[in-house]
């Protein structure tokens, strides 16, 4: 079982499936630059440059020497720690993303080039809002001298890992586990092996959201309405409205876009629906979601791929709403502590949050899909919210905010508390479940990467026969 969790772990920090199969192996001679202008013509030649080396071919794949260290910058801009991470574990990921992405190709995996650039910005403003730094900065982290031939490196990078993404989740997206594969699996560890769970606690909250006047909603409807009618009949630029009005941070930047695949839902419902009903070239109504108004433009479709531009517009809340708001809550915290309504009764009467109202108010855990959450693995945000809470108090009234509101307010409750115990079946049952499916998702994958390894075309290097391999990829050939 130990093994099984040191695997996974691993596997959250490299992406990497730790597996063993056998392979051809054939050894290539370092890359020399032979073309180089020799300015003194008594240079020998173990003097030449060696220049960037390939240290492997996987199918249509060449890995180079530089690319590793590109891993190693990749893993450092995400913060991850790469003190006990080696060069020849960070190889050996390389080597299996290269095979998951030349069968992508084989397959037919279409990876969206659009999307992979969007997902490039959203990198590059993360990191330039979380270091608080300049693209300068930016430039020297990943020792580029512009930022087009950065975006070029990591459109590489993105678009290989996604393509190995998809083709992992293609391997296993059929593989599930019935009831008895669970107790197999759990009867299957010896008892003094059994996982370990650390405390876990329930929590259950009201959520009070200040509602938006009817004259907010309609002066939003109508300044949409100015601005589709500003480009239909003026030719004024959707792209620049976007970016100068629209609330969709994530997109505004971009010019509102997105890019819709029918097969993939990616966005709610209402926005799908309006976007696939939509001709090339039309501007939507406004119409409403969650998030607030939008309109969208359809740009082009392409097969079952739509790019479409959108602009966002939330209804401005008033601070009278704000106000009604926060003395709602109070008065409900006051009640339940007097003993008139207890925490569950007032959720499902009062709380606006629709997600946990009708489960008194409780918690999921997004992870294991039940209300239990490990203090270890629980939200920081939220961790600070109860970690003074005792059993059954009642928090202070907190203001908060989501992707979908500016401002909310609730209270937070623990109900139940589980302290650090072994693994049992009946009260662990979905986690139990989830290493189960882990498991045999692992050897689905080991019997994927066993059956299509002998039909790849695979060089290694001389460099890299020291390396120790997981996957076990020094293997030869039987000739």
């Amino acid at each position: 079982m130990k093994s099984i969790i040191k695997s996974v772990a691993l596997t959250l920090t490299l992406a990497l499936f730790t597996v063993n199969f056998s392979l051809a192996q054939e050894i290539i001679e370092d890359v020399v630059d032979t073309s180089k202008k020799q300015r003194d013509t008594t240079q020998s030649s173990s003097e030449r440059r060696k220049v960037d080396g390939v240290a492997a071919v996987v199918g249509d794949y060449v890995v180079l020497d530089s690319d590793i260290d590109k891993e190693y910058i990749q893993l450092q801009a995400r913060g991850v720690s790469i003190a006990n991470i080696t060069r020849c574990e960070l190889f050996g990921k390389l080597l299996e993303d290269k095979l998951y992405a030349h069968h992508a190709i084989q397959d037919s995996i279409v990876v969206n080039d659009l999307e992979v650039r969007s997902n490039i910005d959203q990198q590059i403003s993360a990191f330039l809002e979380q270091k608080g730094g300049s693209m300068q900065e930016l430039l020297e982290f990943y020792n580029k001298d512009s930022e087009q031939s950065l975006r070029e490196e990591m459109f590489e990078i993105n678009k290989n890992a996604k393509l190995a993404s998809e083709m992992q989740r293609k391997i296993i997206e059929d593989v599930e586990v019935t009831p008895e594969e669970v107790r197999e699996y759990y009867n299957s560890i010896p008892k003094d092996s059994l996982p370990e769970f650390g405390t876990e606690l329930k929590v259950a909250q009201i959520v009070v959201i200040p509602e938006t006047t009817e004259a907010s909603k309609q002066a939003v409807i109508d300044r949409l309405k100015g601005f589709k009618a500003d480009v239909i009949e003026n030719g004024a630029s959707f792209t620049t409205k976007a970016v100068f009005y629209s609330d969709d941070k994530a997109a505004k930047s971009k010019g509102g876009m997105y890019t819709l695949n029918r097969k993939r839902p990616q966005m709610v419902k209402e926005f799908r629906d309006v976007a696939f009903a939509l001709q090339e070239g039309e501007i939507s109504d406004p119409f409403e979601s969650d998030f607030g108004y939008h309109i969208i433009l359809l740009e082009k479709i392409r097969g079952q791929e739509y790019d479409v531009r959108h602009i966002l517009l939330r209804p401005e809340i008033t601070d009278a709403s704000v106000i009604e708001a926060k003395e709602k809550i109070n008065k409900v915290r006051e009640q339940i502590i007097a003993g008139e309504l207890t925490f569950a009764e007032a959720a499902r009467e009062f709380s606006d949050e629709e997600e946990t109202k009708f489960e008194g108010g409780q918690l999921i855990n997004p992870y294991t899909q039940d209300s239990s959450m490990e203090l270890t693995k629980m939200d920081p945000e939220l961790y600070g919210q109860i970690q003074e809470l005792k059993d059954d108090e009642i928090s202070l009234v907190l203001q908060d905010q989501d992707r979908i509101n500016p401002i909310k307010f609730k209270i937070l409750t623990v109900t139940d508390r589980i302290n650090e115990h072994q693994a049992d079946f009946a009260r662990d049952y979905l986690k139990i479940k989830n290493l189960a499916l882990q498991e045999k998702q692992f050897e689905e994958i080991r019997k994927w990467q066993e059956e299509k390894i002998n039909d790849t075309y695979v060089n290694l290097n001389e460099d890299y026969k020291t390396c120790t391999f997981n996957s076990n990829w020094l293997k030869t050939e039987k000739q």
